[in-house]
């Protein structure tokens, strides 16, 4: 089946808009219905129901769109490795949570691509879930994750530790200090969230909450107030005095796990980039100086 078609459709399906997706595209609007007529055609059914100024998936369209989305990975995937079949690169494919690029992965990513010549990368950040269904389709070979995922065709194993410290854009006295303004609660996953809640009993609601740690972030350093963040984002507001640590708050820590599958027949490959990651963790990871 045409990739194209189905990228198509993926296009307005996340823009629920044929103009929109049109522009994306660069494509005429005329050009996009007709492939999604098209598609809709070989398939033998509506993808998406139109009403004006109201366009939905339909059930046909809500179960083509993961198959779509794993079809045009594995076509990206095809390319790559084909056009490294000559051996002057091996392929990898990774991803992680946006979380997790931010307070992880992102400043290894440099190191990476400095280290073993030959290794070309593809980076991609999506939901634990997403990571976990690609690495069983085979359109990915590595995930990293907070929550280890339960599955017996795929390793698992943990690769280091992220402490999560609170911060605040004031100096604070207590961390009942720092959460009682403009307190921005980030999503860092299921432990988190219980031993949060166990350690701030009785505190105040967040005024926010993100499951991204730059935009908790941002948003603190814009217009005040105290957030759990990773070294990786914390250190230079520290050392140029826009964050201050709060003294007395518990630090939170958070288990990175790999997990790739079972067998992948990539194992020395996956296993070199483990070891590349786990090599640079600490770096990146521990608060020293401060």
């Amino acid at each position: 089946m045409d990739t194209e078609l189905l990228k198509t459709f993926m296009e307005v399906s996340r823009t629920r808009h044929f103009g929109r997706a049109a522009e994306n595209l660069y494509l005429t609007q005329s050009a996009v219905s007709f492939r999604v007529r098209q598609l809709e055609g070989l398939l033998g059914v509506e993808l998406f129901s139109r009403q004006r100024n109201n366009i939905q998936l339909t059930s046909a369209g809500e179960k083509l769109l993961p198959l779509a989305e794993s079809s045009v990975l594995l076509e990206q995937r095809i390319r790559q490795e084909v056009a490294t079949a000559e051996g002057q690169h091996q392929q990898i494919s990774l991803g992680a949570t946006p979380n997790l690029w931010d307070a992880f992965l992102q400043e290894q990513l440099g190191l990476m691509m400095r280290g073993p010549e030959g290794l070309a990368l593809n980076a991609v950040a999506h939901s634990s879930g997403n990571l976990v269904r690609q690495i069983m389709e085979r359109t990915l070979d590595l995930a990293f994750v907070f929550d280890a995922p339960k599955v017996d065709e795929l390793t698992t194993r943990p690769v280091a530790d992220i402490p999560l410290y609170l911060v605040s854009s004031a100096p604070r006295a207590d961390w009942q200090a720092a959460l009682a303004e403009n307190y921005v609660l980030v999503d860092w996953g299921t432990s988190f969230q219980m031993q949060h809640a166990q350690e701030f009993k009785g505190a105040n609601p967040p005024v926010l909450q993100t499951n991204t740690g730059r935009i908790a972030l941002e948003c603190i350093l814009s217009n005040g107030g105290s957030a759990y963040l990773p070294v990786s984002l914390i250190r230079p507001s520290l050392q140029e005095g826009s964050l201050f640590l709060v003294p007395d708050a518990p630090v939170i820590s958070r288990t990175v796990y790999a997990s790739f599958h079972a067998s992948s027949g990539r194992d020395e490959l996956i296993e070199n980039v483990i070891g590349q990651v786990v090599g640079n963790a600490a770096s990146w990871t521990e608060l020293t100086g401060e």
